[in-house]
C-alpha cells in the first residue's frame, strides 16, 4: 500500500533491488536509525507470516488466473491515483512544470484512458515522474526520523508514516461505497502489488541472510538516495538534499 500502495510496500520492486550496496552498522551495535528494532522485528515477523499464509498465495492465484492485460489495467488504475499525489508533491516543492506534467497525466489517463485503465499519457510523451508527500517534507528540511515497520504496510519512517493517513485519503476506496466494496478495493490493490513482485522476490531469497536487515537498509538507502539527487536526467531540480536523519529525526 506508500512515499506510496496499500498492503505490500515492503515488497515493492525497487525496494527489493536497491539494498545490495547499503552501509550497515558495525556488528553488535544498534543501527542509528533503528532504535525501535525489537518492536520492528516483531512487526516484520507478523507481516511475513501474513504474507506467507494469505497474501502471497492470493497473489499467485491472481497471477495465474487473471490475464496479463487485465492485471496491467488494474495496476494502471492505482498508478493513476499515485500520479495525482505526485502532481501535488511536485507543486509543493516549487516544481511547477513537473507538477503540471503529472497533473496532465492524470487528466489524460482518467478521460481517454477510461478511468486510468490505460496509460495513454506515456504515448503523448508525458512520462511518470513519481514523488510523494514524504519527499516533499524532506525537501522542506524534515528528516526521515527513526525507521519503523508498520503492521501490514511494512517499512517506513516517522516522517513518511505521518503523511500516510493523508495519502490514503485519496485511494480507490474514496470512489466506492459500502464496507464490503472498500475492503475489496484495498484487497485488490494489495494483491495486485504483491503479484507484480513475485519474480523479484527470488532475488531476496538468494542474497539476504537476514531479511529484516535487508529490507531496512533497502528502504533507508532508497529514501536517502532520492533526497540526495538534486537533478534528474533532463536537468530539472527535484528535491533539496535532505538533512542527515538520526534516530531522533534531528
Amino acid at each position: 500500500m506508500s512515499s506510496r500502495r496499500a498492503g505490500v510496500a515492503p515488497l515493492a520492486l525497487a525496494l527489493l533491488l536497491s539494498a545490495c550496496a547499503s552501509v550497515k552498522a558495525p556488528a553488535g551495535e544498534p543501527h542509528p536509525q533503528d532504535p525501535l528494532e525489537r518492536f520492528n522485528r516483531r512487526t516484520f515477523a507478523f507481516n511475513e507470516s501474513l504474507d506467507r499464509h494469505a497474501l502471497k498465495p492470493m497473489a499467485e492465484a491472481y497471477q495465474s488466473v487473471v490475464p496479463a492485460p487485465v492485471r496491467e489495467a488494474v495496476g494502471n488504475v492505482f498508478g493513476n491515483l499515485s500520479d495525482a499525489w505526485s502532481a501535488l508533491s511536485w507543486l509543493l516543492q516549487g516544481q511547477v512544470q513537473r507538477g503540471l506534467e503529472q497533473g496532465a497525466r492524470v487528466a489524460w489517463n482518467t478521460t481517454l484512458g477510461l478511468g486510468g485503465l490505460f496509460d495513454v499519457s506515456s504515448h503523448f510523451g508525458l512520462e511518470k515522474r513519481s514523488q510523494d508527500l514524504g519527499q516533499t517534507l524532506g525537501a522542506w528540511g524534515v528528516g526521515l526520523g527513526p525507521y519503523v515497520v508498520l503492521p501490514v504496510l511494512g517499512p517506513s519512517s516517522a516522517r513518511d508514516a505521518a503523511v500516510l493517513p493523508l495519502t490514503r485519503s485519496l485511494s480507490l476506496t474514496s470512489f466506492v461505497s459500502g464496507d464490503g466494496e472498500k475492503a475489496g478495493a484495498v484487497m485488490l490493490e494489495a494483491v495486485s502489488t504483491r503479484a507484480s513482485v513475485l519474480s523479484a522476490e527470488k532475488i531476496v531469497s538468494g542474497i539476504a541472510l537476514d531479511k529484516y536487515t535487508f529490507f531496512r537498509d533497502a528502504y533507508l538507502q532508497r529514501r536517502s538516495a532520492k533526497a540526495r539527487k538534486a537533478e534528474d536526467d533532463e536537468g530539472f531540480e527535484i528535491v533539496a538534499p535532505e538533512p542527515a536523519a538520526s534516530a531522533s529525526g534531528k
